[in-house]
């Protein structure tokens, strides 16, 4: 395309990824560029990347084998509050401190205005987001307080029970119809989530949490970074039933890059072309309209199609939409103004 489009994203890991680096100068790691990993500023900056929700993801600690629930699948296991609470917190302080450091090129913000402004300025505009809630306690007295720091989105959870719901594990094929809904603390944590203008992201929740969501929550249903179950059957994408529930609410999907959600082999294959996005997103436009898709890349937590590789590829999606007859308008709906028009209605 002629004149670049900037693009908001639903979700990236970097700060998962920067947490993994112990004792590294992180902010200068991303602030400058290195090599590896998906998303740093000066690749951002290269492929139009404004900004998007910055996720901050607990990841599973390893127990001894002995210690390990009888599962079939390992990444379902629970996390400890402790554990959850350690990383959660420490992957905050980098987003903070990579601020802090940037000189006003990397902005946390906590409103769609804000988003608006530092895209404006040039700076990289980043939402406060959790993936996963097992470090928040059930009488939910960490929420207010990660309020107040600036979260404005949460994932109730990632692909494992927690005090609050039940996660998808990473299955194919398979529905998304695994285990039980909400617990009464999750349900407590959306209404909390609703009254503190906290978006309830509903990737990685299984189909009765997601039903629970859906008969509570006041706002936008919203699945950051999620795909179409109808072309990929993984129990992680969703079905036409709940993609029918996020439009009837004025809700949105991003786009998840991640080759498995993408495939219909369901495989992790870098080696798969930018043809089966766009059947997504088509699929997308279709159940949704042209207001409810965006893009949710998942940057530095999945394998992404080689023909994008980092953030600095984006612009090849989008010149492939156009290629394929999409016009400016919608393309910049889908790379940045529906996400944007969905934060006004949900975090203000």
């Amino acid at each position: 395309m002629t004149d670049p489009i900037p693009v908001f994203d639903g979700h990236n890991d970097a700060l998962l990824r920067l947490y993994k680096m112990h004792g590294t100068d992180v902010e200068s790691v991303f602030l400058n560029g290195a090599p590896g990993g998906h998303v740093d500023l000066p690749r951002a900056r290269k492929g139009g990347f404004a900004g998007g929700l910055f996720a901050i993801f607990p990841p599973p600690v390893e127990k001894p084998r002995s210690d390990r629930a009888k599962t079939d699948d390992v990444d379902s296991l629970v996390l400890d509050r402790a554990d959850a609470l350690s990383s959660t917190i420490a992957m905050a302080s980098i987003l903070f401190r990579i601020e802090r450091a940037s000189s006003g090129d990397f902005t946390v913000c906590r409103s769609a205005e804000d988003v608006r402004g530092a895209m404006e300025r040039g700076s990289l505009a980043a939402v406060f987001h959790i993936e996963g809630a097992e470090a928040i306690d059930t009488d939910l007295a960490l929420l207010d307080l990660l309020h107040a720091a600036g979260l404005r989105s949460l994932g109730i959870v990632w692909s494992r029970p927690n005090a609050f719901g039940y996660g998808v594990p990473f299955r194919f094929p398979s529905t998304p119809d695994i285990g039980p809904g909400l617990t009464d603390a999750g349900k407590a944590l959306v209404k909390a989530c609703n009254r503190l203008k906290i978006l309830v992201d509903l990737s990685h929740l299984n189909e009765k949490g997601f039903r629970d969501v859906a008969a509570i929550s006041e706002a936008p249903l919203v699945a950051s970074h999620s795909n179409v179950h109808a072309i990929s059957e993984h129990s992680r994408n969703l079905t036409d039933w709940q993609l029918s529930a996020i439009r009837d609410s004025g809700g949105l999907v991003g786009l998840n890059f991640a080759t498995g959600f993408l495939r219909p082999d369901g495989r992790m294959n870098a080696d798969t072309g930018l043809d089966i996005m766009v059947r997504h997103i088509d699929a997308l436009i279709e159940a949704l309209g042209e207001h409810g898709v965006g893009l949710g890349s998942d940057f530095d937590g999945a394998v992404i199609p080689a023909a994008i590789g980092d953030v600095s590829g984006l612009p090849r999606l989008l010149d492939v939409l156009a290629d394929r007859g999409y016009g400016r308008e919608l393309i910049e709906k889908i790379a940045w103004r529906n996400w944007v028009g969905l934060l006004e209605r949900t975090i203000g």
